[in-house]
């Protein structure tokens, strides 16, 4: 098997590591034959269900691989973390199966689905801005006051071989797939998928998905480091880092094969898709990836292809315009 080369790329041992970790913890989420879609782009689609995942998403793989390596007297001081909702969740869940307390910095426009998600995983909400740079900025500040321990969203080793495990499975239970799509936030998921299937299956091609409104990891990739963006703006609030990380950016420049982006439209359209005609409940976010099949985005006719669907915390609301 072809080592991938890139000095401080997670390694498939680190993510082999974490999928011991996560056993017990995790779901091995269902990788699911979608007729409706594979029917509309002419390749043989399955669907990565991480929309089933504990929490509602995979955070939880990256999040517990995070914070079960914590050192004792360091988990004991407590955690906290800065999420538009997901990465909240997961660190909250996480927190509870090691009983610490937990605070997640989260947007005032934070979906309600996802505040109360976290609430109900016992950890304390805390709102400010709406941008990731203004709760992170919270996040370590509260942390420096309370002596906490900050558990990073994406822009970590330990965080991006949990998210590998996703890649991971993939592989293990379909060899023979050519492509691989997953959504990109800030670009964990992506990274460790892409650090997995690339060692497992190496002439599979690996693609990315962004918002167009929010497409950081497509402007990093374009001026060659990461790029705070002025604004963003899309239905996926999963995906709405202002900025890539430097580790993700590092992952993504060396493994993705493309980053391409889809908009608001087709994502809602995928949504709608998923929940009609495969039955699926998934969040905005983890439609990026069937959005960019449906757009043609991604040349996969004939092709097998992962999509992964990353989250299933939809906002109840929107069912009904959506059915």
């Amino acid at each position: 098997m072809s080592e991938v080369q890139g000095e401080g790329l997670v390694g498939l041992t680190e993510i082999e590591s974490a999928a011991r970790r996560l056993a017990g913890v995790a779901v091995r989420t269902p990788l699911l034959f979608a007729d409706a879609v594979s029917d509309a782009v002419g390749a043989e689609v399955r669907l990565k269900c991480e929309s089933l995942q504990r929490a509602g998403s995979f955070k939880i793989r990256g999040a517990y691989n995070f914070v079960s390596q914590l050192p004792d007297h360091q988990a004991e001081q407590g955690i906290i973390t800065y999420s538009s909702g997901n990465h909240g969740q997961a660190v909250a869940l996480a927190g509870r199966l090691r009983g610490v307390r937990v605070v997640v910095v989260m947007p005032t426009t934070a979906p309600k689905v996802k505040v109360e998600g976290v609430r109900r995983l016992g950890g304390e909400v805390v709102f400010e801005g709406t941008t990731s740079v203004e709760r992170k900025r919270r996040a370590e500040a509260i942390a420096e006051e309370e002596e906490l321990v900050v558990v990073p969203p994406f822009d970590h080793r330990h965080i991006i071989a949990g998210q590998g495990t996703v890649g991971l499975e993939i592989a293990r239970e379909w060899s023979d797939v050519d492509f691989v799509l997953a959504p990109i936030g800030g670009g964990g998921l992506a990274s460790g998928v892409a650090a997995a299937i690339k060692r497992m299956v190496p002439g599979a091609q690996v693609i990315g998905v962004e918002p167009e409104g929010a497409a950081s990891m497509r402007a990093a990739l374009d001026n060659g480091a990461p790029t705070l963006l002025p604004s963003v703006e899309t239905i996926a609030d999963g995906l709405k880092p202002v900025i890539a990380g430097d580790l993700t950016f590092e992952h993504a420049e060396a493994l993705l094969d493309d980053v391409v982006t889809v908009d608001d439209d087709a994502i809602r359209e995928a949504t709608a898709l998923l929940l009609n005609r495969q039955k699926l409940v998934v969040e905005f976010s983890g439609a990026a990836t069937t959005a960019a099949l449906l757009a043609r985005k991604v040349d996969t006719r004939g092709a097998h292809v992962a999509a992964v669907l990353s989250g299933g915390n939809l906002d109840p609301s929107f069912l009904a315009e959506l059915a």
